[in-house]
């Protein structure tokens, strides 16, 4: 990604860090910038947790990354958000759907939509405006293990009224929108990216 910015003209770093650790959750703030315009929260992890068969350690790294890094890093920044600075939480709508064997990653995402207007309230004085996006399935590195199983991707394909997965492109378009000036009086709110599959 980092080499299709510089071929377009920009500029990006990329900087790696482990969101599992809050020592690299601090390290990672403080190499980034001392001021930001915009903050988007995408990292994230995927994977079945169903009842019965997980473990602590699968339950710790999903909440780790998925609701505890986004708080830990956002509360770090807040010095360097500028005035109208713009966050953007990447969701998901099993935030509000059942999906089986993945309830603590429904979770997490319930969290962020929680994260996303309560700190749309709380950072409003300065002007910050705090949105997210909630993709449906995006066929992805992250997911392609769970669409190997043809049956499964029939089955998801059969919600999507498009016909569809959602694309990872129109999922960023929608991030980009919220992080420009098009979007400036919304706040907030988690819009829905997901071809319809919750309607």
């Amino acid at each position: 990604m980092a080499r299709r910015i510089a071929a377009g003209g920009g500029r990006a770093r990329v900087i790696a860090a482990d969101l599992r650790r809050a020592d690299a959750i601090a390290a990672l703030a403080r190499a980034l910038p001392a001021r930001l315009d915009i903050l988007v929260h995408c990292a994230g992890l995927w994977g079945d947790t169903p009842l019965g068969e997980t473990a602590e350690p699968s339950f710790d790294d999903l909440a780790a990354v998925n609701f505890k890094a986004p708080f830990w890093l956002t509360q770090a920044l807040l010095p360097a958000l500028r005035r109208g600075a713009r966050i953007v939480n990447v969701s998901s709508v099993a935030a509000r759907t059942g999906v089986a064997r993945r309830s603590l990653y429904g979770a997490t995402k319930a969290a962020l939509d929680a994260y996303t207007r309560s700190w749309a309230l709380e950072l409003a004085p300065r002007g910050i405006r705090v949105n997210a996006v909630a993709p449906g399935y995006v066929l992805t590195r992250m997911t392609a293990s769970h669409f190997a199983d043809a049956a499964v991707k029939t089955r998801a394909l059969a919600r999507h009224p498009f016909g569809r997965f959602t694309r990872a492109a129109e999922v960023a378009a929608a991030v980009l929108f919220l992080c420009s000036p098009a979007s400036a009086g919304i706040t907030g709110q988690i819009l829905n990216v997901s071809g319809g599959f919750v309607i």
